[in-house]
Parts: C-alpha cells; sequence; structure tokens
C-alpha cells in the first residue's frame, strides 16, 4: 500500500484498536457498511467459531427440530431417535434442494423437491425412481454431519471441525457464573425477527449498560447506577460486567427459596457476551438472550428468546412471572430497536465520525479488538 492509498476497513480497525484503552475511540464506519469486510466476516468469524440456536429444552422429543442458516450454510438442528442434539446440512443431497424451514416436529426428513426422505440421523432412507441409475447406492449418502454440542443448556453449533469444544473454550464464563446454574433456567419463550442496523451495532448495544438512563428511561433504566457500575476487563473469549440490581423488580433478584446464592449474588445481573454474537442477561430470578447473525450490512436477524429461575418455575406465581418477564422484555426490545437503527443511519451519514469511549465502554472495545483480531489485513 502507498501512502496515497486509502486504508482497507480491516487497516482501519487494526489501526482504531493499536493504542490503549484510555484513549479509545468507537469502530471506523467502514467496519460496519462495507459488503467486502461482512464477506470477511462471514468467513472467517461466522464460519470458523461456536454459534447459539438457543436453548436444548426447546427441542425437548424426538423429531423436533430447528433451522439456522451460518455463513450462508443452511443448517439442520434436531433431536435425534436416541435423545441425542445433532445438527446436519438442510440441502439435499439429490438436487441440492433446501429441506425444512421453520422449526418443528417430523418423524422423517423429506425432499420438498423429489421426495428424498432422510432419517434422524442424516442416512438415506428412500429415493423414488433411483432403480436404474447403476451409481446410485443408498447406503453411500447422508447428510454431511455439523458440529453440534449442549453447554449449560445452550445449543452450540459450528462449520470449523478444529474450533476448541464450547466446555474447553467458554471455562472461563463457568468460573464466573457457574452458581447460577444457568443450565437449569426454562425457556418461556423464543422467537425471531430482522432489524435494519449492522449486527456489532446490536451486540455493541448489549455489551454497554451506558445507554440504560436514557435509551430505556421507560422501563429498566431507573434500576441501575452508573457509577456502581463494572466493566472488568475480559477474556479474548468473551467479555462481561456486571450489574447490583436494586429491590424495584423482584425478578431481577434471587427468589426467596434459592439457598445457593449469598450476599450480593442475590441482587447481581450478569451481560456476558460470547464472541461472536450470544448475548446473555443473566439474574438470580430470569435470562434472556439475543443470538445474531448478519443479514447484509444493515441488517440483523435476531433470535431472541428467555425464561426464568428454576425457583420461579415452581413458584405458584409461575404463569403471571412469566407474563411479566415477556412483557418488560417486549418493551425493553423496542426501545433498542430504536436507538440501533438510529445509530446505524447516523453511520451512513456523511457528517458523521466516531468519538472516543466512556470508561463503561470496554467492553465495546474488547470486542473491537476481537474482531480486528479474527479479520487479516
Amino acid at each position: 500500500m502507498t501512502r496515497h492509498e486509502p486504508m482497507t476497513p480491516a487497516q482501519e480497525l487494526r489501526a482504531c484498536v493499536e493504542g490503549p484503552f484510555e484513549s479509545a475511540r468507537a469502530m471506523p464506519k467502514s467496519v460496519y457498511t462495507s459488503p467486502a469486510f461482512l464477506a470477511l466476516e462471514e468467513k472467517h468469524i461466522f464460519a470458523a467459531e461456536w454459534l447459539c440456536a438457543g436453548r436444548s429444552d426447546a427441542l425437548p422429543d424426538t423429531g423436533d427440530y430447528l433451522t439456522m442458516t451460518i455463513a450462508g450454510e443452511p443448517v439442520i438442528v434436531l433431536r435425534d431417535g436416541s435423545g441425542k442434539l445433532r445438527a446436519m446440512s438442510n440441502v439435499c443431497r439429490h438436487r441440492m434442494s433446501t429441506l425444512l424451514e421453520g422449526r418443528g416436529n417430523t418423524r422423517l426428513i423429506t425432499c420438498p423437491y423429489h421426495a428424498w426422505t432422510y432419517n434422524l440421523d442424516g442416512t438415506l432412507r428412500g429415493a423414488p425412481a433411483m432403480g436404474r441409475n447403476e451409481a446410485f447406492c443408498r447406503d453411500r449418502i447422508a447428510l454431511p454431519e455439523v458440529r453440534c454440542e449442549e453447554w449449560l443448556g445452550w445449543i452450540m453449533v459450528s462449520l470449523n471441525p478444529e474450533a476448541p469444544s464450547p466446555s474447553e473454550r467458554l471455562s472461563k464464563v463457568e468460573d464466573l457464573v457457574g452458581k447460577y446454574r444457568m443450565e437449569n433456567y426454562v425457556e418461556a419463550f423464543r422467537e425471531e425477527f430482522r432489524w435494519a442496523t449492522n449486527w456489532k451495532v446490536l451486540a455493541e448495544n448489549f455489551m454497554e449498560s451506558y445507554h440504560l438512563p436514557q435509551c430505556h428511561e421507560a422501563t429498566i433504566g431507573g434500576h441501575v447506577d452508573l457509577m456502581k457500575m463494572t466493566c472488568p476487563e475480559g477474556f479474548p473469549e468473551f467479555n462481561y460486567h456486571y450489574i447490583l440490581k436494586n429491590d424495584a423488580l423482584d425478578l431481577t433478584l434471587a427468589h426467596p427459596t434459592n439457598k445457593t446464592l449469598a450476599g450480593d449474588e442475590r441482587r447481581t445481573t450478569w451481560l456476558l457476551s460470547i464472541y461472536p454474537s450470544l448475548l446473555i442477561t443473566l439474574s438470580p430470578g430470569y435470562f434472556w438472550y439475543l443470538s445474531l447473525t448478519p443479514d447484509g450490512p444493515g441488517g440483523v436477524n435476531v433470535l431472541f428468546g428467555g425464561g426464568l429461575a428454576p425457583e420461579f418455575v415452581e413458584d405458584s406465581k409461575a404463569q403471571e412471572h412469566f407474563a411479566r418477564l415477556r412483557a418488560l422484555l417486549d418493551e425493553v426490545n423496542a426501545e433498542d430497536k430504536g436507538c440501533t437503527e438510529r445509530v446505524y443511519r447516523g453511520l451512513c451519514a456523511g457528517l458523521s465520525e466516531p468519538g472516543p469511549l466512556s470508561h463503561l465502554e470496554r467492553p465495546n472495545w474488547e470486542f473491537a479488538r476481537y474482531i480486528a483480531s479474527r479479520i487479516p489485513v
């Protein structure tokens, strides 16, 4: 590169994160708006890392399935006949039609194009009118497997055969919040939607609570004190911060029957940002999460879900608790949608430029360093 050639988005990002956090600035606009940079993210991040398909209790029965797309690759995740969670290609081995859509339950996987049929383990069960093709051998045809592991109640999926397992990669998460027994929390709802913003804008919005008093003034903004917020140094695999909640909302606190948590643990809410795109709010009483995949530079597909700690599930007012949680989170989501879509419109403006970060945005700087470490310059 000569001195007259402009920097690529990857070079701009690398230059942005080279200095110390004390002088950090927001990421360059080009890393949000450039289709070429997004293509690099798809290849070097989304196709290489573990992504979350939601909670394992979303697929309780044999034949329960969901579908997802990872870096352009259609994937099925299902509960097979042995009770195991399994992931595989969602593309027929005949003329390459996609197979299943959305969520549901099925006894067999049947191609909607030519009715080739697969068992729940991906092996080919039947193929009409193929007897005259001498090269056809049913026993040699199966849907390619995709790595799938359960971790603390989450379904984790990866296209990368070399990626360390989630339990190994994320052992420090368990060190931090293992006492909360996240694997026992019960999902009450799950939905998917698309927002008109870059996936990193929404991820960054989750990572910092600096915006809570203003963006969430009508909902949860009054439950936090910015001066009491802690943003510790994160790890290469994730960043985090935590908030000591007041007594304004009982669902953020440990249930009276919870004998595991003590002292400030009973009112501490953790915000875990697991790279690249699993974002978990974990309180003693409830959890909610976002799992993000990009849909163009200006769009993000969001898997959104949440539920309650087992003590609240077992409470006689469980349904009331579920309803209150969902109503609250729907309002919070509406506020976040407005904020993050305004940010994307702003960073596409000609006169805008990234500004300096607050000490409360340390997780954003660490996220930028993670992105920079994955994208070749």
